[in-house]
């Protein structure tokens, strides 16, 4: 799968985001070293600390499963270029530190950066 394909399943994904309170809705497409994809959305809640963005929601699907090598995640966000939060930075940066991030406007116009260029000096204990 390439990464515009991958782009775009995380535009399907986000159609199913739960954003009553931003009105931000994220979908995000993980891509596992072995060619599977786990998508997921934001999910928002009235306590706010009980929200989870779509990285978190994707990771959560595929660790689950048993999936233990990434390749890449696909983010898009109904307001343009998406990069993940910090929370979701150190959330990935456990599992998969030279994960490619991919976002964009559109499939056209897309940037991609790792992981680690992201969040320099993440950590695992």
């Amino acid at each position: 799968m390439n990464y515009k394909e991958l782009f775009l399943k995380s535009r399907e994904a986000a159609e199913n985001s739960y954003a009553p309170f931003s009105d931000f809705h994220v979908g995000a497409a993980l891509l596992t070293g072995d060619g599977k994809v786990y998508t997921g959305v934001n999910v928002e809640n009235s306590s706010f600390g009980a929200t989870i963005c779509a990285e978190r929601t994707a990771f959560t699907k595929a660790i689950s499963e048993g999936e233990k090598t990434f390749e890449a995640i696909a983010i898009s966000g109904n307001g343009g270029e998406a990069w993940p939060c910090g929370i979701c930075r150190q959330f990935m940066y456990e599992f998969a530190p030279e994960l490619i991030v991919i976002t964009g406007e559109d499939e056209e116009h897309l940037e991609q950066m790792t992981l680690k260029e992201l969040l320099p000096h993440g950590f695992k204990l």
